[in-house]
């Protein structure tokens, strides 16, 4: 060859540049020196259309590429255009000399990146030379477009062998083998560009019979919207029996360089996509919090003021309004407000969770709005809401107590004016001083009487008294009027009083002229008054109102009424002793003929008042028993009430403190999987659920309790409010624990650990959790740590209790244990990935456009980050250079951005 081909031989040497080795058998040159004419022909379509598409950006191209790069000058432009530097100032001369001037500072840029081009010189390509020429253009291509093309450690040529080949394995009739034969029907092509842009072929409408048709298909879809100018021809491909694998190469370069950058923005842009949607979801869920903490805030803000109000009314009818109202607040109102309570709480836990599996800071939430706070305005209400409940009975019982005595008042007051009625204008008169001696004898002794039945009837005025100040003493609303109506009645008892003793001392001045008065009229008269005072009393009695509330009170008055039956016949024996002087009045007035004027002189009573009265009291007895019968059917209604409630409060009570256990140690003592604790709970949840028939029945009970007045149970130490109570806090247990086992659920997914690492870690846990309540306190902690292998120190396990007990509660809970244990292993994006994933999309610069963004990200995550986004402050900044390094660091709580 040498004697044949000097210039030749000069090339039949390997050529290298930096790691990379090309054509290092020396038959391949000797293959290229005797180019077949197709390859030859594809070679110059191909090199100067790749030459162009680099020249363009400069505002030229070349025609013919062995005269156009002779002169050196376009050769060096484009080394300056695919590199991006700049190189020496070319000489301005035509001479040859200055020609091959320019083209040597052409092949010494080239050699200064590491390529050893061995044998080419500047004269062959001044001189036209083609092949050399094509030479030196693949060497560029080499150097400029594929050496940097590398995938798992491969070689250049091999890496984008193996990426067409990773691209199109899915299609049919494609098996990429090689850059010669394996794209010659066209196939390969139109699935690299389907693989990447599926909207710009319909890959199932090609035919493989059709190569011509794919390949120009390819051809023209890549020229009008990949930017990748047409560099080969659809005929000379496939009318050639193996294409030339150069062209082939070149041509696939540009594809990988075309859509290589687009995977690499798409995957930069996914990455920031997946974390400003968590940081979007996050915020969303801190809004939520706000507000659902604000309105119950609010609502506690205007109840507590409603239940702290303690002012009574004055009726009854008013006060059980009240107490109404009070049970719809318990049963209607206030659960709600109890489930808003613990959803809040769990979705802060919720919310701290995801913010902590997410890398991000913890929420803070706004001042006031702390789940501590609205604990502690919880308490406040509960607080307050104690004891209001017990503070309405009792002010009903009051008023209750209080009508009972203001209608008794009125009813002694009622009886004693009618008995005073016109007793003052008797005593005030002086009949004794124109009476006959008879007459004044028969005053004396009437007043006598009179005098016995005033005393007699001092006990009610006391009574009257005495129910007056208890009145005053309870509070009662029309105290005014009562205390008007007694302090008449007393001061007419006063002023009979004085009137009595006035009127005994006239009649003791003329007691010297009176004659002996009638013995019979005059004992009928003293044993009549004390009488029917004693009959007055009974009437009295046996119409008084009585409130009782057990069968105990009633049994009481019923053995109280049996006594005073017992007293009936000898209270007989008196009235017919009282009747039979009168009968001996008669008598003696019948055998001595004497006239009765038919008026006892010293006494108002006649026989018919005492035979009328005496009727009375035997009518009103059976009345009596009748009464006290009905109230002792009432009682024992009361009772069964009693009885029915205390049956279910006995067995719902201890149901729920049953459930409470059982719920503490579920997800303890349950083997399996968290979807397996998850639907025990759930099952829990739901028994809870169903149960709630029993509460709502039992809540039914009570009020026909509270509406009979029913105050007390002594079959029971279970009361509506420890129900209420228990219950409540059994649905809050159970939502809390479902809770917990979803933030595990979430943490194991999160954190990639296993079901068996989570076990693992849960029998760490329960083997020293020694009080079995769900929670280690530090010595149990740090043995369970030294047990799992950690060495520590004092400084060490204190920073660990830092992270395990944020609020220095002295004990760690299963989740945090659980986070611990996952928090360094686990993988999680950083603000430094946020980082190079913006680098990428900006291009390399330290910082990036708004144009750019909403071309990368999609719309509403682009506007998130233009608003959040700080200006860049940097020499050559444009304007509107946005800083997205701060911003990457403020996503993870790095920064005050």
């Amino acid at each position: 060859a040498d004697h044949l081909h000097p210039p030749i031989a000069r090339l039949s040497h390997p050529t290298y540049w930096g790691h990379e080795e090309y054509m290092t058998q020396e038959e391949d040159w000797d293959r290229d020196l005797l180019l077949d004419p197709a390859w030859e022909k594809q070679q110059r379509k191909t090199f100067t259309a790749w030459c162009n598409s680099h020249l363009r950006k400069a505002g030229t191209q070349i025609e013919n590429i062995e005269e156009d790069f002779r002169n050196g000058l376009k050769l060096m432009l484009l080394l300056e255009v695919i590199s991006g530097e700049r190189l020496p100032k070319p000489d301005k001369g035509k001479m040859r000399f200055h020609k091959i001037a320019n083209v040597n500072k052409a092949l010494d840029f080239i050699c200064s990146k590491g390529v050893k081009l061995v044998s080419i010189g500047a004269e062959e390509i001044v001189d036209g030379n083609g092949k050399m020429t094509l030479g030196m253009i693949w060497t560029i291509i080499l150097r400029f477009a594929i050496q940097d093309i590398s995938v798992e450690e491969t070689s250049a040529k091999e890496g984008l062998l193996l990426w067409c080949q990773r691209k199109t394995a899915p299609y049919r009739n494609v098996n990429v083998q090689n850059f010669h034969i394996s794209w010659k029907d066209g196939l390969a092509l139109c699935a690299l560009i389907h693989r990447h842009r599926p909207d710009l072929i319909d890959y199932s409408k090609l035919r493989k019979d059709d190569p011509i048709g794919n390949l120009n298909t390819a051809f023209e879809v890549a020229e009008k919207f990949l930017d990748i100018p047409k560099m080969l021809d659809a005929e000379d491909i496939v009318n050639t029996p193996k294409p030339d694998e150069k062209a082939i190469m070149t041509y696939v370069s540009c594809f990988y360089h075309a859509f290589a950058g687009a995977e690499q923005a798409e995957t930069a842009a996914n990455r920031i996509c997946k974390v400003l949607a968590v940081n979007q979801e996050n915020e969303k869920l801190m809004e939520e919090y706000e507000k659902l903490a604000s309105e119950l805030l609010e609502w506690i803000r205007r109840t507590v003021p409603w239940l702290e109000n303690r002012v009574a009314e004055q009726t009854m009818r008013a006060m059980q309004q009240k107490l109404e109202d009070f049970r719809d607040y318990r049963r209607i109102h206030k659960p709600p407000r109890v489930q808003e309570k613990c959803q809040l709480e769990i979705n802060f836990n919720t919310l701290q969770t995801k913010l902590r599996l997410s890398n991000r800071p913890a929420f803070m939430p706004s001042e006031g709005k702390m789940v501590s706070d609205i604990a502690n305005a919880w308490k406040g209400l509960e607080q307050v809401e104690k004891g209001y409940e017990e503070w309405l009975l009792t002010e009903i019982r009051r008023l209750e107590r209080l009508d009972h005595l203001a209608e008794k008042f009125k009813q002694k007051c009622s009886m004693h004016e009618a008995w005073t009625s016109g007793k003052e204008g008797l005593l005030s008169q002086k009949d004794y001083e124109s009476a006959s001696l008879m007459e004044i004898r028969a005053l004396m002794r009437k007043h006598e009487a009179f005098e016995s039945d005033l005393a007699a009837h001092q006990d009610r005025v006391e009574q009257i008294a005495a129910i007056a100040q208890e009145l005053n003493e309870l509070d009662y609303h029309d105290a005014a009027t009562v205390n008007t109506r007694c302090q008449g009645i007393c001061d007419q008892w006063d002023n009979l009083g004085t009137l009595t003793q006035k009127r005994r001392d006239a009649l003791e001045r003329v007691e010297k002229l009176w004659e002996t008065i009638d013995q019979l009229y005059l004992e009928f008269a003293k044993r009549a008054a004390p009488f029917n005072n004693w009959m007055d009393g009974a009437v009295e009695d046996l119409q008084d109102m009585f409130i009782v509330h057990s069968i105990e009170e009633i049994q009481s008055l019923i053995t109280a009424h049996d006594q005073f039956k017992a007293t009936l016949p000898e209270a007989d024996k008196e009235r017919m002793a009282t009747m039979g002087i009168h009968s001996e009045i008669l008598k003696i007035a019948q055998t001595y003929g004497i006239k009765l004027s038919g008026i006892n002189p010293y006494t108002n009573l006649s026989p018919q008042d005492i035979s009328n009265k005496w009727d009375t009291v035997k009518h009103l007895v059976p009345l009596r028993d009748q009464m006290l019968q009905e109230e002792v059917a009432r009682q024992q209604a009361n009772e069964r009430l009693r009885r029915q409630f205390a049956a279910q409060a006995n067995i719902i009570g201890p149901w729920i403190q049953t459930k409470m256990e059982e719920i503490s140690h579920v997800s303890v003592d349950i083997a399996g999987s968290l979807e397996e604790q998850m639907n025990s709970l759930k099952q829990y949840e739901q028994n809870i659920i169903n149960y709630k028939s029993n509460i709502d029945k039992l809540e039914g009970d009570h009020q026909l309790s509270q509406e009979s007045l029913i105050f007390d149970n002594k079959h029971t130490n279970y009361s509506m409010e420890h129900v209420r109570v228990g219950w409540e806090q059994l649905l809050t247990t159970i939502a809390r624990t479902i809770n917990e086992v979803e933030n595990q659920i979430l943490t194991r997914d999160a954190k990639g650990i296993s079901q068996e690492q989570l076990n693992e870690f849960r029998a760490s846990f329960n083997h020293f959790d020694r009080k079995r309540n769900g929670m280690m306190d530090p010595d149990d902690f740090r043995a369970c740590l030294i047990s799992m292998g950690y060495d520590l120190g004092e400084v060490e396990f204190a920073r660990i209790m830092t992270l395990v007990d944020p609020n220095n509660t002295s004990v760690v809970t299963f989740q945090a244990f659980i986070d611990f244990m996952t928090r360094e292993t686990a993988e999680t994006d950083t603000a430094e990935q946020v980082m190079a994933s913006f680098k990428i999309l900006a291009s390399d610069k330290n910082y990036i456009t708004v144009d750019e963004l909403r071309r990368e990200l999609p719309p509403d995550q682009a506007e998130y980050c233009i608003s959040r986004m700080t200006r860049f402050v940097g020499p050559d900044s444009p304007a509107g250079a946005l800083d997205y390094i701060s911003f990457s660091s403020a996503l993870y709580g790095e920064s005050d951005l």
